[in-house]
């Protein structure tokens, strides 16, 4: 009897990210607004995907589908294994605590805490026992031991994006959905904050969804997927 299996035998991996035959309708006082209509996408551990399309298109609608945080009106969204449509509110919130980083083009800080409260503030919430150890290891990994007990409001708006991104990091995700990180920086500041977001993807080895407008940062990305009136398109 041999060691050798058919391909059938073979167990696939699990995508990090699975949408199937998503759409998501809103009803308008003039009718039905289809939002995103049978989206179908899989995306593998460690990917990285840049998803571009013009204002209004679902972009971002897509990413609050994807972290559980709007509920789809039709198909299944599976993220790391776990399909959404079997957890109720308490389960999405502690899957997405644990499971999910999101970075938005506005910085979204605490104004009362200082860059390491913010920054351990998911890790406590996860009860994780050592989250302001973690939280000054994530602000030294984006150059801030230094700002650590300065509040929002004392610095820039480069440094509070770094200050979210240590905090998305923090409880190392198996996810990254990052929408637009760079859309309230100007260019030097804004690229300077790409790099960091790649260098951090690669460390962690996190899937990254990333919303740009910029079609050159999007192609540095393993796929490029364009969205238009709600449907997605690869090229």
């Amino acid at each position: 009897m041999n060691n050798f299996h058919k391909k059938s035998d073979i167990t696939k991996p699990i995508p990090a990210l699975d949408f199937s035959d998503v759409s998501l309708t809103f009803n308008g006082p003039r009718g039905p607004i289809n939002i995103l209509r049978n989206v179908n996408l899989q995306v593998s551990g460690g990917e990285t995907i840049g998803i571009v399309g013009p204002s209004g298109s679902g972009k971002t609608t897509m990413l609050m589908v994807a972290a559980g945080l709007e509920k789809t009106s039709a198909g299944n969204i599976t993220v790391s294994g776990q399909n959404y449509k079997y957890l109720g509110e308490d389960g999405l919130a502690q899957f997405r605590r644990d499971n999910i980083g999101i970075v938005f083009q506005s910085f979204y800080l605490i104004p009362t805490m200082t860059a390491l409260e913010n920054v351990a503030l998911p890790l406590e919430l996860a009860q994780k026992p050592n989250a302001f150890k973690i939280a000054e290891h994530q602000l030294s990994t984006v150059g801030l031991e230094d700002r650590a007990y300065h509040y929002p409001k004392q610095l820039s708006g480069g440094e509070q994006q770094r200050v979210a991104l240590a905090r998305a990091f923090g409880p190392n995700p198996n996810i990254l959905l990052a929408d637009e990180p760079t859309g309230n920086l100007d260019r030097k500041t804004g690229s300077k904050i790409v790099e960091l977001l790649f260098e951090m993807h690669s460390q962690h080895k996190t899937t990254l969804l990333l919303i740009t407008h910029d079609i050159k940062l999007a192609e540095r990305c393993n796929r490029v997927i364009y969205i238009s009136d709600g449907y997605v398109s690869e090229h």
